[in-house]
């Protein structure tokens, strides 16, 4: 309800103190934190953009928000989804958001959706709120969050981080561009790598995460100069903002009903090739290849295929580093030629994918080789547990 009846809403004067900061300035004052108690948010994610923008959020004194997730809470998440704590690990994401939203802010209804948003429910999730902010991290969401938003007729606060850059910018907003507009296709899975694969500077997510709040804000209160339209890019690194203009495609597809996203991104296609890639390259389990490093047996080439910074943290003993990077544009080939000699080719990687990949690449060269099922993952959990698992 971006236009509530004002006369309806009523400020406390617990919130008069709360919100006190807002209310005197000029652009909020008391009719903008009325917007804001009468308005609803549903954020989908509650990873490491969705953590800074519900805490902002619920501060600011949003008065309904709604939060969809079906994770848990993960060690390797306190890196940067502040929301978290440690006390949470092993449990739901979306109950230890409540837990810190109501710590915040008690005022606040927090409406939980502990699901995997879809073709099925988004349109009735999603219905109720005023504007939707997007926290994911996959491309299947992001097209399934955009044409809902589209369907529905709300504002889309978009954002999205990866290593030290992310960007942000408002979809379908005021005849606005949408995310189509911005991805009329999707890229090909895994040509952009994950989060998990990648890496992503922790503070990254608060500053992108934080603009996304500001720009929620900025449209529940009516202003202008929100980022429809502009495509905003932050570099950690370099310290330097940049924009892009976007405008709407007048030749776009209409979009009329909810698809399926995960076939319209290619990932069913995409897991049934790198399946049949892995059931065509031989496997070995962890404890195999234990009791061969064991025997001290020397008829063996062990490579490892992960990143460089990977080897760094965790690493299993007598293999050698040569990255998937370098098998794909064939100076790793080389290397592997020059190196077997004639014995047997094992590669391993964090969990088996890419080391599969790498032997695939290898096989269409002349080199066989066998895959170590599970990779570094699975021998930190079944040989040796001193082996960091990151």
């Amino acid at each position: 309800m971006l236009n509530p009846n004002l006369d309806e809403i009523e400020l406390t004067k617990e919130e008069y103190q709360r919100y006190s900061r807002h209310v005197i300035l000029p652009e909020v004052g008391v009719e903008g934190q009325k917007r804001l108690k009468a308005a609803s948010v549903a954020c989908i994610g509650t990873g490491g953009l969705g953590s800074p923008l519900l805490l902002y959020l619920a501060a600011a004194g949003i008065g309904r928000i709604g939060i969809v997730d079906f994770d848990i809470v993960d060690s390797s998440n306190l890196q940067r989804q502040i929301i978290h704590g440690t006390s949470w690990v092993d449990r739901p994401k979306i109950e230890s958001a409540k837990n810190r939203i109501l710590e915040i802010n008690p005022a606040c209804q927090v409406d939980l959706y502990e699901t995997r948003l879809s073709s099925e429910n988004a349109l009735e999730i999603l219905e109720p709120y005023d504007v939707v902010v997007d926290g994911t991290d996959n491309f299947p969401t992001r097209y399934l969050t955009n044409d809902a938003c589209v369907l529905l007729n709300k504002p889309n606060v978009y954002g999205s981080i990866f290593r030290f850059e992310g960007q942000a910018t408002v979809f379908n907003y005021e005849g606005g561009p949408n995310y189509r507009d911005l991805f009329p296709e999707p890229p090909p899975p895994g040509m952009v790598p994950s989060c998990a694969e990648g890496g992503v500077l922790g503070v990254l997510c608060g500053i992108i995460g934080t603009i996304q709040a500001t720009e929620t804000i900025k449209i529940i209160l009516g202003k202008p100069n929100t980022l429809s339209g502009r495509l905003l890019l932050y570099n950690a690194l370099d310290m330097s903002f940049r924009e892009l203009k976007l405008r709407p495609n007048p030749v776009r597809p209409v979009i009329e009903k909810l698809i399926d996203y995960e076939q319209f991104c290619g990932i069913p296609q995409a897991k049934a090739q790198e399946q049949q890639a892995q059931m065509e390259v031989p496997e070995m389990t962890v404890t195999e290849l234990k009791q061969l490093l064991d025997s001290e047996a020397n008829d063996y080439l062990l490579i490892d295929v992960r990143n460089p910074n990977e080897y760094e943290i965790a690493k299993i003993p007598g293999a050698t580093l040569i990255p998937l990077p370098d098998i794909e544009n064939g100076s790793g080939v080389d290397k592997v030629k020059s190196l077997l000699d004639g014995h047997r080719l094992i590669a391993h990687c964090k969990k088996g994918g890419r080391s599969a990949k790498a032997l695939g690449i290898l096989k269409q060269a002349g080199i066989e080789g066998i895959n170590v099922k599970g990779g570094i993952t699975a021998w930190s959990q079944e040989v040796d547990p001193s082996v960091p698992e990151y």
